[in-house]
């Protein structure tokens, strides 16, 4: 008879999640990934359904990783709010599966998971493609996918520069004096951009806020938001004079308006500099787009139940 499946809320799994222990888990996970061997990951491009009358999607994002043992899926809603909304862009639950039996094995926050494994997944791609004299980090956007990224950012770097921007001033500033250390909140994108090593897009933004004629030669983006084949945060002109990188080519070319509406073509995955099989060009400008994979929730799920596991024993 199958056991009553674990419930492990936000507080456990924040408690049990740490950057130290998931970065190479996902660099393995995505690496894996790369590879499409069937063994290793199983993994579609997500599953949307619209929400028309809240202007959102559902979206279902299941992955199976044989050689480990691991099954797992997330459910993930994610919404157009109008700015200044106080209702959450996105919300998820993740649920771990027994491969064998079929029975869910655990239950768990999503929110957690997706903001620190989307961080995580950045914080590589700046490990991988950013220049190494890299100063100055800017962050676009205020919400929980912001704090996540300078969570992450500032303990695996050391930048000698913060900067943050939203489109509400009092927003920039509220977020900026509650981060650690001296960060500057930025007037406008521009300022915000001009010299930045290091440009990290989380915005709610379906239209572009970033453009190429202020991002300096060499520097890295990390472009996490508009994950819709109609929504961008990037302009043609970045996308253009940049080496872009994602982390899935079907995921890019199926939902990423950057990718789509630019025309351009993917260079290469993120897991294939990982394995080394494609170079990774620190010397030029560069774009990671980061859709957000199952396998990197499934990783990052399991990462939380072995640990969770252990503990309950």
């Amino acid at each position: 008879m199958a056991e009553t499946p674990a419930l492990i809320w936000e507080h456990e799994v924040r408690r049990l999640l740490k950057y130290g222990e998931l970065i190479p888990r996902l660099e393995t996970a995505l690496g894996k990934f790369s590879k499409r061997d069937s063994a290793e990951v199983i993994q579609p491009v997500r599953t949307t359904i619209p929400l028309q009358k809240h202007s959102g999607f559902l979206g279902v994002m299941p992955c199976y990783m044989e050689n480990e043992g691991t099954l797992c899926t997330k459910l993930v809603c994610f919404y157009k709010r109008p700015t200044g909304s106080n209702l959450p862009s996105t919300q998820a639950t993740v649920m771990l599966l027994d491969p064998e039996y079929g029975n869910v094995k655990a239950i768990m926050d999503g929110e957690v998971i997706t903001g620190m494994r989307t961080a995580a997944a950045s914080a590589i791609s700046a490990k991988l493609l950013m220049r190494s004299d890299a100063e100055i980090l800017t962050i676009l956007g205020t919400g929980q996918q912001a704090l996540s990224h300078f969570n992450v950012f500032t303990e695996l770097f050391s930048f000698k520069e913060v900067r943050v921007w939203s489109r509400s001033k009092d927003k920039a500033e509220a977020f900026a004096h509650s981060l650690s250390g001296h960060v500057t909140a930025c007037e406008s994108v521009e300022e915000a951009v001009r010299g930045a090593d290091v440009i990290v897009t989380v915005t709610r933004g379906t239209e572009p806020v970033l453009f190429g004629q202020w991002v300096k030669p060499g520097a890295h983006v990390a472009a996490v938001g508009a994950c819709r084949h109609d929504w961008r945060e990037l302009d043609d002109t970045l996308m253009k004079q940049a080496v872009v990188y994602v982390d899935s080519r079907e995921a890019a070319v199926t939902e990423s308006g950057d990718v789509i509406l630019s025309g351009v073509e993917v260079f290469a995955e993120i897991g294939e500099v990982i394995n080394g099989t494609k170079p990774a060009y620190r010397e030029k400008t560069t774009v990671f787009k980061s859709l957000g994979l199952g396998v990197e929730d499934a990783a990052s799920a399991q990462l939380v139940f072995d640990k969770w596991k252990s503990k309950a024993m």
